[in-house]
């Protein structure tokens, strides 16, 4: 039953790839940027777009639009670009195998379908969420006489699910999700943070794990001015990093800066993610969703700010090199040679990059409309 039900919404979420229509041509490459300067899903309009750092890329994105809402994920993959891979490859498929196991009968998705009832929940996501890293988890398992190394990467993930008139928002690590308001009628603009961020340099992310394990006194360790998990990772929430959460993987052959001597009781990592719901408001204008790498350089106002204040077509873009040229005049140089270095060598100056904003049509969203041809993007692999 559950397979029928996944061959029927595929047939109505079928993705149009690159040569089916006109959208074609909207994907670009400039060098290590990839963008979207602007598209179409089913609440309004939107713009992507990607900066390599890395020598292979490690951030991972998606925008999927269809008869349940639309789903946005930021994957800030860490120590490798394999499980920021597969978050992208399995997570939004594993959010609509917890809907469909809700939904037992034909009859019964056929009228979601009809009616865009908002069958999304926070444990719904939370749900998709565990099977991504229930799923992951068993990768690494099945790869390790091979692949032993895959245990060491994992990802931040970022999901915006917007379904009827609720916006969720689940976050794991430190990539961030912001809310363009405007204020009253004074044309002006107010900046909302909806994401929780998990990364050890935050007080209270610190406290959090000196709870979690009171008897471990190497919980959070300063190096070179950097609060870490056991002095090795920032994050205290992800998907992957198995060899902080699994004993078994926490051994040869891995490289020897991630074992540890002591004994590991209990994860010292979590992969449980934050998730808020957010009534969208008549005054709320756009998202932005964004992997660290920009937030290294750029506040939530400032971010805020550039795209209220110019077109929307290549919003994301725009925010990308803002970030640049904040990174470049840090480092005392040009934009213009900055952006000349290639990838690998750019990472002493800048992380990858991963931008999408969200342009919300309030008509489209109150009347629950969909598109007429769902639209999945991802942003390029490599660059």
């Amino acid at each position: 039953m559950l397979q029928a039900l996944m061959s029927l919404i595929a047939r109505c979420w079928k993705p149009f790839g690159l040569g089916d229509d006109a959208n074609a041509g909207r994907e670009c490459k400039d060098g290590l940027l990839w963008f979207r300067d602007i598209g179409r899903f089913a609440a309004g309009d939107f713009s992507m777009a990607v900066v390599q750092a890395n020598q292979v890329l490690e951030d991972q994105s998606q925008i999927e639009s269809g008869p349940f809402g639309t789903f946005v994920g930021v994957y800030d993959g860490h120590g490798g670009p394999d499980c920021s891979r597969y978050v992208c490859d399995n997570l939004f498929r594993n959010l609509q195998v917890v809907l469909f196991s809700l939904h037992k009968s034909h009859e019964q998705l056929k009228a979601i379908l009809a009616e865009s009832h908002s069958v999304v929940t926070s444990e719904v996501i939370q749900q998709a969420f565990r099977r991504t890293e229930e799923g992951f988890t068993a990768l690494v398992s099945e790869l390790w006489s091979s692949r032993p190394q895959i245990a060491t990467t994992g990802t931040c993930c970022l999901v915006g699910v917007i379904c009827r008139q609720t916006l969720f928002v689940a976050s794991l690590g430190d990539s961030r999700a912001v809310l363009g308001r405007r204020v009253g009628n004074t044309g002006g603009m107010a900046a909302m943070q909806l994401s929780t961020e998990h990364n050890a340099n935050i007080e209270a992310v610190r406290q959090e794990l000196k709870e979690l394990h009171p008897d471990d006194p190497q919980i959070v360790v300063l190096r070179h001015g950097v609060w870490r998990v056991k002095g090795i990772i920032q994050v205290s929430r992800s998907i992957g990093d198995v060899y902080m959460k699994h004993a078994q993987f926490n051994r040869e052959p891995i490289n020897a800066k991630f074992r540890l001597p002591e004994p590991m009781n209990m994860p010292f990592l979590s992969a449980n993610p934050t998730v808020i719901s957010h009534p969208i408001q008549p005054n709320d204008s756009f998202l932005i969703f964004a992997s660290d790498g920009l937030w290294e350089h750029l506040s939530n106002d400032q971010a805020v700010d550039i795209v209220h204040s110019s077109p929307r077509a290549g919003s994301a873009k725009r925010l990308i090199k803002a970030a640049l040229q904040e990174a470049a005049r840090k480092r005392e140089m040009r934009y213009s040679d900055l952006y000349k270095i290639d990838k690998k060598v750019r990472r002493h100056f800048h992380d990858d990059i991963t931008v999408i904003v969200l342009f919300l049509n309030h008509d489209l969203i109150s009347r629950g409309a969909v598109l007429n041809t769902p639209l999945t993007v991802r942003s390029a692999l490599d660059h």
